[in-house]
């Protein structure tokens, strides 16, 4: 492994995971709405649901599935490229590796907007898809699987797939530099989600804050909320959002 490839790999990473897409694009839907530091009321109380991220979820809340969708594609785009041109190029895991990580830091923390963006989850899909395709819908399908039909967890369902990249790795490259990756992505991931979950975590034990509300927030819960209905699995199943 040379370092100077390591070094290009990390800045050139970095750099392309920073461009921030949501505050671009934004633009052509936004109208003059404000998409930073979105609140969000919580049904039948006075507490709010603070969204602080610059990700594709955030602007999804107030520019709708149309924005919402188009900019999550590009935050995966402008990490896979990075990822497939490093990969193409070397043939030296790290290499390819470490620029997905350096995507996602990025895109959590961008050097072009103040280091305030996304949560990564984009960004770790748009990476894990040019590494392991397979993965990539094997992970998020169980982990949608697991949190929604059997922990009944919103917030766990949207970590929850991120978290099976670790296992999934080990199992399928058996190379500790894709188990290292795995690991050092869910640290940043984590780190990138301690404000939502903080939240979350203290509005769930004031018993202000359920899948279902949680879900009514983004076009995509509204999607994997009626869906639930259908499957007779909410616990709201006259409830319409």
């Amino acid at each position: 492994m040379r370092w100077e490839i390591l070094v290009i790999a990390i800045a050139s990473g970095y750099v392309f995971g920073s461009v921030p897409v949501s505050r671009l694009i934004s633009r052509f839907f936004s109208g003059g709405k404000n998409i930073e530091d979105i609140q969000v009321p919580v049904p039948g109380t006075e507490e709010v649901y603070r969204v602080s991220s610059r990700g594709a979820a955030a602007a999804s809340m107030t520019l709708g599935a149309r924005a919402g969708c188009t900019i999550g594609i590009l935050d995966m785009l402008k990490v896979a490229i990075p990822t497939l041109i490093f990969r193409l190029v070397f043939q030296e895991p790290s290499y390819f590796l470490t620029v997905a990580i350096a995507g996602m830091i990025g895109h959590d923390w961008p050097l072009f907007n103040r280091f305030k963006g996304g949560r990564g989850v984009s960004s770790v899909y748009g990476a894990l898809f040019v590494i392991d395709w397979v993965g990539a819908f094997s992970v998020a399908a169980a982990g949608l699987l697991v949190g929604l039909l059997i922990l009944r967890d919103f917030i766990f369902a949207y970590m929850a797939g991120i978290f099976l990249i670790i296992p999934w790795m080990w199992f399928r490259f058996h190379d500790w530099r894709y188990l290292v990756f795995a690991v050092v992505l869910n640290i940043f991931f984590i780190v990138a989600m301690i404000p939502d979950l903080k939240q979350y975590l203290r509005l769930k034990r004031l018993g202000k804050v359920d899948m279902e509300m949680v879900n009514s927030t983004t076009p995509m819960g509204r999607g994997m909320q009626k869906m639930m209905e259908k499957l007779g699995l909410s616990k709201n199943k006259d409830k319409t959002f």
